[in-house]
């Protein structure tokens, strides 16, 4: 079908429209082709960005290995899109302490999120470890866990379980948490409990950070801000209530930003999401990021076996057996209806 053909108003807002960004692309460029022309621009070297501005980017040089010196940089206009982590080829124009950022590096992974119209944007690269934070309130549930864990296995990306605010944990909730807790521990996953009010596991989950690239995912509430803020003194996150209707979180955290430990690794705080889109998946990725059912892929009586009720299908067998949690079995199949 023939797409609707515009109106003389439309098409000329449309035009303005197209101006007025390339107008901006333009400026930018020329802001930062003014400092490259500059003869007193440094050589070229790799950086790693801390974090985004809008049109500029925050980041540190690739031997700063204190992270300490955070410097910030003009964009040339063909870079594309920048994120925190990302390794990048910058310029340093030492007079004015800022630089010119004119190249991006490859990278290793890439961890991306909905944005209000359905597509999927980058916030953070170069990450090589998830952490999934999740605590007593607001309440968890398996289902947005399996959501980060199916994403982190296509990402081939290792997680780390983090249960934060343990000392909340009572007799309304101790069973259902033991449960939960029970089935990621018999699938294997690395798992930490901590509270920052008694500094129980704290030690525990500085060594399991250290030497990584970690991001911090995990629902509004959870306790990612109080958490930084315990792990590096000083810089002082804005710490959000839970709700006492919802015993939900509020949103603190407004854009990506990278952390360093002084003993080595680094933490990407990522913006609070409440759900996890894997719409953008095919049901193989999904199917893959179940561990108990990637391991009877290619045992059903038929190929495109949905393991909805199909006779021969080895995935029902195993949930029949008892080898496959119900509560896990409900989790992947809400996951695939949803996509």
């Amino acid at each position: 079908m023939a797409g609707r053909k515009l109106s003389r108003r439309q098409a000329w807002r449309v035009e303005k429209i197209q101006q007025e960004r390339a107008e901006r692309a333009a400026k930018k460029d020329s802001q930062a082709n003014q400092l490259l022309d500059d003869n007193e621009l440094g050589p070229e070297q790799q950086g790693l960005v801390t974090a985004h501005f809008g049109t500029q980017v925050e980041l540190v040089a690739a031997d700063d290995r204190t992270r300490s010196q955070r410097i910030r940089c003009h964009l040339r206009a063909n870079l594309g899109s920048l994120v925190t982590g990302d390794r990048v080829v910058w310029r340093h124009h030492k007079e004015t302490n800022t630089g010119v950022v004119v190249a991006r590096l490859e990278r290793s992974s890439e961890l991306s999120r909905p944005d209000a119209h359905g597509n999927t944007r980058p916030v953070a690269a170069n990450i090589d470890q998830i952490v999934v934070v999740f605590a007593p309130y607001p309440e968890p549930h398996g289902n947005l866990i399996d959501r980060y864990l199916v994403a982190a296995s296509a990402l081939s990306i290792p997680v780390l379980l983090l249960l934060n605010k343990v000392d909340r944990i009572d007799d309304t909730n101790q069973v259902d948490i033991t449960n939960l807790l029970g089935i990621y521990r018999g699938l294997e996953y690395s798992q930490v409990q901590v509270s920052t009010k008694t500094q129980q596991g704290m030690t525990e989950l500085q060594q399991a950070l250290a030497g990584h690239i970690s991001v911090f995912v995990g629902q509004s509430g959870v306790g990612k801000s109080s958490l930084i803020n315990q792990l590096l003194p000083g810089v002082d996150l804005k710490v959000g209530a839970l709700s006492e209707a919802t015993q939900k979180g509020t949103h603190t955290t407004t854009t990506a930003q990278l952390f360093h430990f002084p003993a080595g690794g680094d933490l990407i705080d990522s913006p609070g999401i409440r759900e996890f889109g894997l719409w953008h998946m095919s049901p193989e990725e999904v199917f893959a990021g179940f561990p108990e059912l990637a391991a009877l892929t290619g045992l059903c009586k038929f190929r495109d076996c949905r393991h909805q009720s199909e006779p021969g299908c080895a995935v029902l067998a195993a949930a029949e057996q008892g080898t496959i949690g119900a509560q896990r079995l409900a989790s992947y199949r809400h996951i695939i209806h949803s996509l």
